[in-house]
């Protein structure tokens, strides 16, 4: 897994107060009344002077968890060409797709007109045509090879 510079840093930073804060604390309860009421004050100003944190959307939740989900309206937005780029395996899929289907069209018309050609250059019987299994025979016969 690979974090992001952004994130590792802001880690790293959390890390960091948290050893300080504890630090802090530990070392305080022996100083003068007059300077813990100092470092109080000093506390509350920083606390109200700190920056915002920015609330955490769906988007960047579902970014977060090092999911494949593409995040349009997130902080860092795709541009134009990123935007083509992720519509392109999209196209791709489409259109093998259809290439797929227009191959299955096509050896399908192949077997018909095998089927048509065995029956017209074939001596049959009419009542051959008729038999609703005629098919299936000619596809049996044309795969398994006769003994001569």
């Amino acid at each position: 897994m690979i974090n992001s510079p952004r994130k590792t840093t802001a880690t790293l930073e959390d890390r960091f107060g948290h050893k300080m804060a504890s630090c802090l604390s530990e070392t305080s309860t022996g100083l003068p009344h007059d300077i813990s009421e100092r470092l109080r004050a000093a506390r509350a100003q920083a606390v109200s002077q700190r920056k915002i944190a920015k609330t955490r959307t769906a988007v960047n939740v579902i970014r977060a968890g090092n999911t494949a989900a593409l995040t349009w309206d997130s902080e860092e937005t795709l541009g134009w060409w990123g935007r083509i780029g992720s519509v392109i395996p999209l196209i791709a899929l489409v259109a093998g797709l259809l290439m797929i289907n227009s191959i299955q069209d096509d050896n399908r018309a192949e077997e018909l007109a095998e089927v048509d050609s065995a029956l017209l250059t074939d001596e049959l019987p009419p009542a051959a045509f008729a038999d609703p299994g005629f098919v299936q025979f000619l596809k049996i016969t044309r795969t398994t090879p006769t003994l001569q």
